[in-house]
This record gives C-alpha cells, structure tokens and sequence, in this order.
C-alpha cells in the first residue's frame, strides 16, 4: 500500500502535465459575439469630437445603404494596423461611421493625420455605452449594417487586407 503512496505524486504531475498540455494546444474560444447581430441598431445619439466631423446617431442608420460601423481609439494599437484597410474600403466607396471610444480631441486627431481618415461621423462615446449596447467588447470592431439600419455582421479584431474582399462583398450583398 505505501508503494502507490509513493508513486502518487508522480501520477498527478503527469496528470496535470496532460490537462495543461491540451490546453495549451487546443485553447477556448474566448470571443465574445454580440447578441445584437440580426437586430436594429439600438438608439443612440453622439457628439462629435473631432471638429468639422458631425457626430453620430442610430437615425444616421436610418434606411439608406449598407456601411460600416467601426469602434476604435487612437490608444489601440491594432487600430493603427486596421487604418490601411480602412482607407482601403473607403477608397471603394464604403461609407465607413465610426464610435470612439474613451478618447480625447487632440489624441484622435493626431490619430486622424498620421493614419488616415475614413470615417464620415465619429461620435464620441466617453462611457462606452453605445460601444456596449451594441454588443462590442473591445477595440478594434466593425459592425457591417444593411441599407435598413441592422446589424448583419460583427467582425471582431483589426480588419487584414486579405478580408477586404469579404468585406465588400458582404456589403454588396447587404443592399
């Protein structure tokens, strides 16, 4: 009986060597998708922050053509790596609105000339309330809405350019 004593150890470092091992192999998902994907935009109204750029609105959502919503900050770093990307969409004429997210004038518009601009309307969105009401739980998010004001799409992360394509044609698609 004292020899399994002995070897007890042994066996339950082996054991959590295992479970570590495959986690580590095989991690969660640990995304979190918004609820709000096939739902109308919820209400809301935003103050601009950068001059000269209006601010944002669910109404600005109201039937029109598809675009994109984009949630960032000029503090997020793959925000600045997604900024080509962006530029690129715009370039094709995809209205791109955009919530800032607890940012400042200043940072934003330092953001604005070394990144590029894309956005049409930025609201600013100092509490994060409209970030989270319409399911974002981080920066950067673009939301893709229809031409009815619903949100048909969350893509979580920084946009990369090989999903530009995508992108576009899930807008076509969107009309």
């Amino acid at each position: 009986m004292r020899r399994w004593l002995l070897w007890l150890p042994f066996v339950a470092f082996v054991l959590l060597f295992a479970v570590v091992t495959f986690g580590l192999k095989a991690p969660a998902d640990r995304t979190i998708k918004s609820a709000m994907v096939g739902k109308p935009l919820p209400d809301f109204a935003l103050a601009g922050i950068v001059p000269g750029k209006p601010g944002l609105s669910s109404g600005d959502f109201a039937p029109g053509k598809p675009r994109l919503l984009n949630v960032f900050a000029s503090w997020c770093l793959p925000c600045i790596a997604e900024a080509p990307q962006l530029m690129a969409l715009k370039q094709a004429g995809v209205e791109i609105d955009a919530v800032a997210v607890r940012d400042t004038t200043p940072a934003l518009q330092e953001f604005l000339a070394r990144n590029g601009d894309p956005y049409a309307r930025i609201g600013d969105d100092k509490q994060s309330r409209v970030q989270l009401s319409i399911g974002s739980s981080g920066v950067p998010e673009t939301f893709l809405i229809d031409a009815q004001g619903k949100i048909i799409e969350q893509h979580i992360g920084d946009i990369r350019a090989d999903e530009v394509p995508d992108i576009l044609a899930k807008l076509r698609a969107a009309q």
